[in-house]
């Protein structure tokens, strides 16, 4: 039976935004991806004189004796990460949330467990995606050792840990210098509260454009319409602004969506020269060699895309 000692380390806890959502989509993609990044991930730890203690399902769990480097770990990181996730389609990003805490934990041969373990794990699932959330007693060790900026986030209340922890949002990718953060002032929640609040105001925002723009440009579509049909003389005079403001609305629609740009492109200009070769028919489709161009060009860039977004 191995030894059963108490020790004072540092828990560094990773786990998967999103996981079971990225597994329904694409189950070979997702282990692939998480093997890769996992592998990155433990280079980086020990690089920091870490050590990987535990992967079960999309987590990790590893320890450091220095608080410092396991801060210094955490950052590199999510910014390799980072550079690995730019080259993929966004719904192949895999996006990993890492807490951090020091703590007295239990060790028994290569585990260690208790709370300190359980608050690394809670500060982890509190962290935004591609962020850190660090503990207060980590934040008290690395304050003036880190040329990276803290976001104090108030109390957090953790599952199963009574009172909550002070906790820290690390802020990657600055150079400021650290200093600590003042809490919230009184009757203010605290900054990843306003944080998410924001956000999802946002997303309750129209759409720009759809309800807007697109509007008008279909009311002055329908009423050059009507005029053409009230004044109707027999030429559909009303084709060519018709035209005209199908394309811009169609521009405009596009720039609302996630839709590859260049694609979309290719399809409304390739309707825009199909329309006027309909509309100026003389017997001839000559529209077939450009949409052809087109076809071909959009299979590329679609095929290229999609190679890029499962291996970077």
């Amino acid at each position: 039976m191995s030894e059963t000692r108490r020790k004072l380390t540092t828990i560094f806890s990773a786990d998967v935004q999103d996981y079971t959502r990225l597994m329904q989509a694409d189950e070979e993609r997702t282990l692939d991806t998480l093997n890769q990044y996992r592998d990155a991930m433990k280079r980086l730890i020990e690089a920091h004189a870490g050590r990987v203690i535990n992967t079960w399902g999309d987590g990790l769990i590893a320890e450091f004796s220095s608080v410092v480097e396991a801060v210094r770990a955490a950052i590199d990181v999510q910014n390799e990460l980072a550079g690995y996730n730019a080259k993929r389609l966004n719904d192949a990003r895999m996006l990993f949330r890492i807490g951090i805490n020091l703590g007295d934990v239990i060790a028994e041969g290569d585990d260690i467990y208790g709370d300190g373990v359980n608050v690394a794990a809670r500060l982890q699932a509190s962290a935004p995606p591609g962020g850190i959330v660090i503990s207060s007693t980590v934040f008290d060790q690395v304050r003036n050792k880190l040329t990276v900026g803290f976001d104090y986030l108030g109390q957090l209340s953790l599952k199963n840990i009574e009172g909550g922890i002070p906790s820290y949002a690390v802020r990657i990718g600055e150079d400021k210098g650290l200093r600590p953060q003042r809490a919230p002032q009184s009757g203010q929640p605290p900054l990843h509260d306003r944080l998410r609040g924001a956000q999802t105001r946002a997303q309750a925002q129209p759409l720009p454009f759809k309800g807007g723009r697109l509007g008008v440009l279909g009311a002055i579509a329908a009423g050059l319409a009507a005029i053409n049909f009230l004044t109707w003389d027999g030429y559909f005079w009303a084709a060519w602004p018709l035209l005209a403001i199908a394309a811009l609305a169609a521009l405009l629609w596009v720039r609302t969506t996630r839709l590859d740009r260049f694609v979309a492109l290719l399809a409304i200009v390739g309707s825009v020269l199909l329309a006027i070769n309909l509309i100026t028919w003389r017997g001839t489709f000559w529209a077939e060699w450009p949409l052809l161009a087109f076809a071909v060009a959009g299979s590329i860039r679609w095929f290229t895309r999609q190679r890029s977004g499962v291996r970077s």
